[in-house]
């Protein structure tokens, strides 16, 4: 009997819940929208995100071009040689190296990636080529292949000739695909794939050159590649060589794109905690206007947990449409993310729609508009039956406890799935105190500011503007509402453009006056004096002549890097140890760095102990501090060091910094080269000096620092482009929550307009009370966030990019203005009808 009982009380509340929402339509349509946006961001990012996983995971032999590989950054010993031998031998091999290109057709020059390839490289995936047949006979015609955006841009073809150090090859066609590219390097340094048989002959394997040996690999299909790689792996650590498999290399690949994602769904995930600020907000105003129906629901025997069910069961209604309304929004949205994100995907894209996507988006739609409106439900509760006859104060202290116990149940909730969403609780805690810093730092503005209004009323001002003004903290003013939702978009797309600026800052060349913006690469011993007369012959300043020797570490503090390599509790980074250092010496520190710990040691006579000055995060890595002792192998020779000192070294700097500096008296004598800094004028003098000194010097790759920061730029702009697509959910978010407002308030609105009409107040007055109105809260939320934008940039420059910090005027000149004058658009074109219309018809519509 209880259960048909149960079930009968259940319909009837879905019956009463139905009418009223019935009744209610319009204004919960206008409930749902507000997250209806927020759900579809966050459904579009993580459905591309786990599309993106997808395709990397199906596609990864395709990026590699193999099975696995054997990647070494020096030629391979014998045991090297005999560990693939043990695998069947290698059916392909690369060497590659960065060097600079001469095309003497047209006198240009070019930074390029050489790949010299041996074998029937790429096992997967395709070798692009125009024409198709060039790809096939290149290694038969010794040929050359060459990328084609570099082929357009230096205005080449098929049948030209391309020098590569001290061999010329004709151009067997443009290259647009091969495996193992990546498309931001070849933006800064184009690839082009020679035979293998040449590289011997170019003359470029010197002293100094970075160069990468690579042996690929194919298996049976049933090959356990995870299990060959726990056991060849730690061998070849041992060589200073690396086994990767097609299988890791997608994983690290999808790690690295997931952090980018992690960050989008954050940006979305603000706009939906946005949405559902104005849940909050539209249905305490909802309720309000619903309290007096509760009272007469209690008068004819509801018990409060009815009454209170009713309206929780309109809006988890609201919030299921409203996901599911999101979802599919977010689904569509979704296939416009590889179009945006052409240029920086490492592969194309099939979309399908992910089972568990659709339905987080649903779970999320209704767990967020039920939490977000507990808080005003929560008052049904305590409604007194005596409220159907007379209106009286409803304070209760039970209310204010289950108020605050629902307010930790949201945080909760925020915490929770932003732990889902970064995987890291450190990260997840900051970003929800961010959040409550920012929402509480917007909302603590616009209260400041309805206090001083009020406090300093303008009493001599136009009966408009002091109508205006008062309209901003009468009861029921939805001033702290839009204040928030117009404050935290305007935040999110004005700390994008002023990070951006920061970014670029650090990154530009005519930040000092002598800062370089080309360096010349792997310039050999004798030839220096040289490549400096070539350079002050063209007028050009020799700005830094660094010698640079590699080397090795051989042990830390006693222990051999592979007796750490094989201790499993050790905590040295693995980059350390595998990493061929470029070491300096000099006898005085940089501008860019700065003593951390310890005493800089100039210059040494002779001494059992070197002693050398690391950078903060070698030591932090290699978990060494002053006093401690590192071997380093140079070059066959072993040398001992101590740690005298410690350098915070500023990398952002675009002159060469150096992790490792020895003192002078120590490092002159061994195998050595240079790398030579200048400063050119203009692209003219670029291209001349470039052509000079590769037809003088065909070993020497030179970097142009501005067509790098050109491409860096060119990347940040695209990113910022997805980004602020993303920002703007929160403004258009926000939209709708002042949609909302607007809309809810307008019985209280149409009150004022018909009571100040019947007074002797004019349309034209209304209308400009309104303008007003909404002109202070566009402009108060906009500029609000702004300026705490610029706060947190501003912190940003101080404590992480250590850089003065230059603003964007953007936000200013644009975002201000822009926001400002939607907000006025919104309100009065949501407004016009109340003051077209007869007072006396207004009042016979005042029920919705």
């Amino acid at each position: 009997m209880s259960s048909i009982k149960t079930g009968s009380t259940f319909k009837w509340l879905l019956k009463m819940a139905w009418r009223d929402g019935k009744a209610s339509g319009r204004k919960l349509s206008l409930f749902m929208a507000s997250i209806v946006l927020g759900i579809a961001a966050v459904v579009a990012i993580q459905s591309f995100g786990e599309n993106l996983k997808d395709n990397i995971a199906l596609q990864s032999k395709a990026m590699m071009g193999a099975d696995y590989k054997i990647d070494l950054d020096q030629a391979p010993s014998k045991e090297v040689l005999a560990i693939i031998d043990s695998l069947g031998g290698a059916p392909a091999r690369e060497i590659s190296f960065s060097s600079m290109a001469a095309f003497p057709g047209n006198g240009s020059t070019k930074f390029v990636q050489v790949r010299a390839i041996e074998g029937n490289f790429p096992f997967y995936g395709e070798l692009v080529t125009t024409p198709a047949e060039a790809g096939k006979n290149y290694q038969v015609d010794t040929g050359a292949l060459v990328d084609a955006t570099a082929m357009r841009q230096l205005n080449l073809s098929p049948g030209d000739s391309i020098k590569i150090g001290n061999v010329t090859l004709p151009i067997a066609g443009a290259l647009r695909s091969i495996p193992g590219s990546n498309s931001f390097f070849s933006s800064v340094a184009p690839p082009v794939v020679v035979p293998h048989s040449i590289v011997e002959e170019t003359g470029l394997i010197q002293t100094g050159s970075r160069i990468s040996y690579d042996y690929y690999f194919t298996t049976k299909a049933q090959t356990n590649l995870e299990q060959l790689d726990e056991v060849l792996d730690p061998q070849l650590d041992k060589l200073e060589a690396d086994l990767d498999t097609h299988t890791s290399t997608s994983q690290r690949l999808g790690r690295r794109y997931d952090n980018f994602g992690k960050f989008l769904n954050l940006v979305a995930f603000i706009a939906l905690l946005l949405g559902c600020v104005g849940i909050a907000s539209a249905i305490n105003i909802y309720i309000k206007g619903k309290l007096k129906s509760v009272a007469v629901l209690k008068c004819l025997g509801a018990t409060r947990r009815q009454s209170f069910m009713i309206f929780l069961l309109q809006i988890a209604g609201m919030g299921i449409l409203g996901g599911i309304i999101g979802t599919i929004i977010g689904l569509l949205l979704q296939q416009l993310f590889p179009l945006l994100l052409a240029d920086l995907l490492p592969v194309s894209i099939q979309m399908t729609f992910k089972p568990q996507i659709i339905i987080l988006g649903i779970l999320l739609g209704l767990f967020m508009a039920v939490l977000f409106a507990l808080i005003p439900l929560i008052g049904t509760l305590y409604v007194s039956p005596l409220q159907a006859l007379r209106v009286q104060p409803n304070n209760n202290d039970k209310k204010g406890k289950a108020r605050l116990a629902v307010l930790a149940g949201i945080f909760l909730f925020i915490l929770i799935f932003s732990y889902w969403l970064l995987q890291n609780w450190k990260y997840s805690l900051a970003f929800v105190l961010g959040i409550i810093a920012t929402f509480s730092i917007l909302a603590a503005i616009a209260r400041l500011f309805m206090k001083l209004i009020r406090n300093n009323f303008p009493s001599r001002w136009g009966f408009p503007a002091r109508q205006s003004l008062q309209n901003l903290f009468r009861p029921q003013n939805q001033t702290l509402t839009l204040v928030l939702a117009i404050g935290v978009g305007t935040f999110l797309i004005s700390t994008l453009y002023f990070t951006k600026d920061l970014l670029l800052a650090q990154a530009s060349l005519d930040a000092q006056k002598d800062s370089p913006n080309m360096i010349l690469l792997d310039v050999q011993a004798g030839q220096e004096k040289e490549v400096e007369q070539t350079l002050k012959h063209s007028g050009h300043p020799v700005l830094n002549n660094i010698p640079i020797v590699t080397m090795r570490v051989q042990s830390i503090n006693g222990k051999t890097v592979n007796q750490i390599r094989e201790d499993s509790t050790s905590r040295v980074n693995r980059w350390v140890l595998n990493h061929e250092f470029r070491v300096t010496y000099r006898d005085s520190l940089k501008d860019s760095e700065a003593l951390t710990a310890g005493k800089w040691i100039p210059e040494v006579g002779g001494s059992s102990l070197i002693p050398i000055s690391i950078s903060d995060n070698f030591a932090e890595d290699a978990l060494v501090t002053v006093g401690d002792n590192i071997s380093f192998n140079v070059q066959g020779v072993m040398m001992n060091t101590k740690v005298s000192s410690i350098r915070a070294v500023n990398w952002s700097d675009m002159e060469p910094n150096f992790t490792i500096v020895f003192p002078l008296g120590v490092l002159e004598n061994a195998p050595q080269f240079r790398v030579i800094t200048t400063k050119v004028p203009n692209e003219n003098a670029s291209a001349a000096l470039q052509q000079e000194l590769v037809r003088a010097f065909p070993n020497i790759s030179i970097l142009d620092l501005r067509q790098i920061i050109s491409v860096v730029e060119d990347l940040l702009n695209k990113i910022a482009w997805l980004i602020n697509f993303m920002a703007f959910f929160s403004i258009f978010t926000g939209i709708i929550v002042l949609l909302g407002a607007v809309r809810t308030s307008k019985f209280q609105r149409i009150r004022e307009s018909v009571l100040l009409r019947t007074i002797g107040a004019r349309s034209s007055q209304i209308l400009k009370i309104l303008a007003l109105e909404y002109f202070y809260l566009g402009a108060l939320g906009s500029l609000s966030g702004i300026l705490l934008s610029l706060l947190s940039s501003q912190l940003l420059a101080w404590l992480l990019f250590d850089a003065v910090f230059a603003p964007s005027l953007f936000p200013f000149f644009v975002l201000f203005p822009g926001i400002t004058l939607l907000v006025v658009v919104i309100g009065l074109t949501n407004s016009i009808s109340v003051i077209k219309s007869p007072p006396l018809e207004v009042l016979r519509k005042e029920s919705y």
